[in-house]
């Protein structure tokens, strides 16, 4: 109960403090109605410390006492002054995200501007209450700091609200702010652990070249790869070895191959998840075999092509697809 309501809290503060609501229009500036500042535990130790000493000074009449109660108290506040200084007019701009892939790690990139002539140290920026980063900026300077957050579910996934938060130089008092930058990371569905072959057919099996050859002008051997045709194996070749590697013949021209990768051709599931899993790991296995390969989503089709472009395009298919629609 008492940590529910100390979580309420905690949010109506954070959106109180935030200004705008999520996402922010970026640059994002740390100006100073953005930056708080409290004392840690160290610095509570020590304003106690501060404390018992002066009540000592006190009872026992010590000037020396005093002397040192005041020069402790004033270092205390410069140090105030210079964590809040260490943060404020801090500028976040979003930087990239490479897609993922389902059960792995987004890798979220903000590029921090240092907008004063003093460098910044020990600045630490955390997301979900996961391992901080630390990252220090030269002065006038740039710097690129890399949150990683687990991507769980294909789709879209937004960059959490952002800390940054530094206890430079003694480590006395803490200094942080909020950031809601507007950076997403696209998510493609996990590939299937196992998956049904690719589903040769007719003729999306049959071998054509781009040059207008047939598939009879043999141009060598390569080692076999799960997505190839049974006919193209070689045989003969890897009869003639004892316990050699399963080869796959070459035909002259580009791809040779060209397959349809069809959402109605799946074994019949109910878990939509799982056929957009076994199609993303069609997907990697033609790429990987050199094959010409398109796609048939429900309301979507892509031309057979290949290439990382294609690849990437199917993909994204996935990862967007929501009830027969990309």
């Amino acid at each position: 109960m008492l940590a529910t309501l100390r979580h309420r809290l905690h949010e109506t503060f954070v959106r109180w403090a935030l200004r705008e609501r999520p996402p922010e229009p970026v640059p994002i500036i740390l100006t100073q109605r953005r930056v708080y500042v409290l004392p840690t535990r160290a610095g509570v130790a020590y304003a106690a410390a501060l404390g018992v000493i002066l009540l000592g000074a006190m009872n026992y009449n010590l000037s020396l006492g005093h002397g040192l109660v005041f020069m402790l108290a004033g270092l205390g506040i410069v140090t105030i002054l210079h964590t809040f200084r260490n943060l404020v007019l801090i500028g976040l701009r979003p930087g990239r995200c490479e897609p993922v892939f389902a059960g792995g790690t987004a890798q979220f990139s903000l590029v921090l501007d240092n907008r004063r002539p003093d460098a910044r140290t020990s600045l630490r920026l955390s997301i979900a209450n996961l391992e901080p980063v630390e990252v220090d900026i030269e002065a006038r300077g740039s710097k690129v700091a890399i949150l990683g957050h687990p991507a769980t579910r294909r789709g879209w996934l937004p960059l959490p609200r952002v800390t940054i938060e530094t206890t430079w130089p003694l480590g006395l008092v803490r200094a942080w702010s909020y950031a809601a930058p507007a950076l997403d990371c696209l998510v493609y569905p996990a590939p299937a652990a196992r998956a049904p072959p690719l589903p040769w057919s007719g003729d999306s099996a049959r071998g054509t070249t781009r040059d207008g050859r047939g598939a009879d002008d043999f141009s060598g051997l390569r080692k076999h790869q799960v997505a190839d045709a049974p006919r193209h194996v070689a045989w003969k070749a890897v009869a003639r070895q004892h316990d050699g590697p399963l080869l796959t013949k070459l035909f002259a021209g580009a791809s040779a191959q060209q397959v349809w990768l069809d959402w109605h051709a799946l074994p019949e599931m109910n878990d939509s998840e799982q056929r957009l899993s076994i199609l993303a790991r069609w997907m990697l296995d033609a790429d990987a075999a050199g094959l010409a390969w398109g796609l048939r989503l429900p309301g979507l089709q892509l031309a057979q092509d290949q290439g990382q472009e294609h690849l990437a395009a199917g993909l994204r298919a996935l990862a967007l697809y929501r009830d027969g629609t990309r």
